[in-house]
């Protein structure tokens, strides 16, 4: 059959899809349509353009750009959480997910990418086939495990950003690379101390030195490989950039268990690109729902402060005129601060004029201090009455004459008697 004359019906078109999505093979699929026409003479097509056109729709699908996904980056693309330890079916390709935090605390994908190996120029096709779907803005931020070929690809691709290694993955390969020492045990706690209780980058200098002399661990090379790139591991040397709370994949791996629910291990190439779209559809419901919840609630929270103009209760008559003042103040200073920090002369400046004005506004505040220091606000304000603690009222105790029991009576009566009889 010429190829001119070969062609796929739409009703052919979605058997196909449907068949795909049970899971049948291309040949099987193709032998349902001959069973149906009723030989291979009346069909107009062979068994190559199911195969071909499974895979264009493959290739259309996964090349798409997620318009919300890029959306979500250009709002919470600060830091990246990337991760490859998740096999998702039956080829044994390799899922490189990317994910981040919204602004309800959740994780987000931001994409994901299907791999047949993790070296180099691998990694290198994905950073860049994702930054051009992101609109060719690199994160600040990147947390990944230790990957050479990943490093590499990140430092080629994206030269500017920072990156670290997920903390996690490194403690966990602690117990099994001290278990042939002595004290095994003491040398993971006092690792852990060193780690996480150094307070700046030389005491962390000082505390690994002393660390490694105590323990006679000067000459191990894993320690010192690991001591070499301290600045993309350790807590201290990054915890001055920002990470949204993350030091860890962690996020990641709770979204491989959420891609569990979706995706199974025997699911062809084509089902795992339908049901990743129905799980970005699944975070995109909980992230609307959490929207709502959001918008609907109201922080069980009544404070009046009198120490500060900002509202922070319902009290509208009272404090709306000042909170309206405080925030046109507000405003308009941090403009003037924003403009002034360009240089040093506008500093000085601003200070000359801070000065004039405080000098002024006190002689206004002198001058009115005979007459009315209150305004209608203050007044108002000081005129509502703080809810004090009742006083605390002294009782006058059990009455004598209270109505007891027969059995009671007859005791005191008996009681009574007895002192009687010793008196006598």
């Amino acid at each position: 059959m010429l190829k001119q004359h070969r062609e796929l019906s739409m009703s052919v078109h979605r058997t196909i899809e449907n068949n795909e999505e049970a899971d049948i093979r291309p040949s099987k699929i193709f032998q349902s349509f001959v069973a149906v026409a009723g030989g291979h003479r009346k069909l107009n097509f062979v068994e190559k353009d199911v195969r071909n056109y499974i895979t264009r729709e493959v290739r259309n699908i996964s090349e798409q750009e997620d318009a919300r996904s890029k959306a979500a980056f250009e709002y919470f693309g600060d830091v990246i959480s990337f991760d490859t330890t998740y096999n998702t079916n039956r080829y044994n390709l390799v899922c490189g997910s990317f994910v981040r935090v919204n602004h309800h605390g959740h994780s987000i994908l931001l994409g994901c990418a299907l791999m047949k190996n993790e070296e180099i120029e691998s990694f290198k096709w994905l950073f860049q086939c994702w930054l051009r779907c992101m609109g060719g803005n690199a994160p600040k931020g990147f947390l990944i495990d230790q990957c050479a070929s990943m490093k590499r690809a990140i430092e080629a691709c994206m030269p500017t950003i920072i990156y670290r290694w997920c903390i996690w993955h490194i403690t966990k390969k602690i117990p099994s690379k001290s278990n042939g020492y002595k004290g095994h045990a003491e040398i993971e706690q006092e690792l852990s101390q060193v780690v996480w209780n150094s307070h700046s980058k030389d005491s962390f200098d000082w505390n690994w030195n002393d660390f490694l002399l105590n323990f006679g661990l000067v000459d191990n090379k894993w320690l010192s490989d690991f001591y070499e790139d301290r600045h993309i591991w350790v807590p201290i040397y990054l915890d001055h950039h920002f990470w949204a709370g993350m030091k860890s994949t962690q996020r990641s791996k709770s979204m491989h268990s959420f891609f569990n629910k979706f995706i199974t291990w025997n699911n062809s190439l084509i089902q795992f690109v339908k049901q990743y779209d129905n799980c970005l559809g699944s975070r995109e419901q909980a992230e609307r729902e959490s929207d709502a919840v959001d918008f609907h609630t109201v922080i069980p929270k009544k404070v009046k402060r009198r120490h500060t103009h900002i509202k922070s209760s319902h009290d509208e008559p009272l404090l709306e005129p000042r909170s309206k003042r405080f925030d046109e103040l507000v405003f308009r200073s941090q403009n003037i601060c924003k403009f002034a920090s360009e240089s040093e002369e506008l500093i000085a400046i601003l200070h000359r004029a801070y000065d004039n004005i405080m000098v002024e506004m006190e002689s206004l505040k002198a001058k009115r201090k005979g007459t009315s220091s209150l305004s209608h606000e203050d007044a108002n304000l000081e005129s509502v009455n703080e809810l004090q603690s009742p006083l605390r009222i002294r009782t006058r105790g059990r009455p004598k004459n209270r109505l007891g029991s027969k059995l009671d009576k007859q005791i005191t009566n008996a009681s009574k008697k007895k002192k009687r009889k010793r008196k006598l």
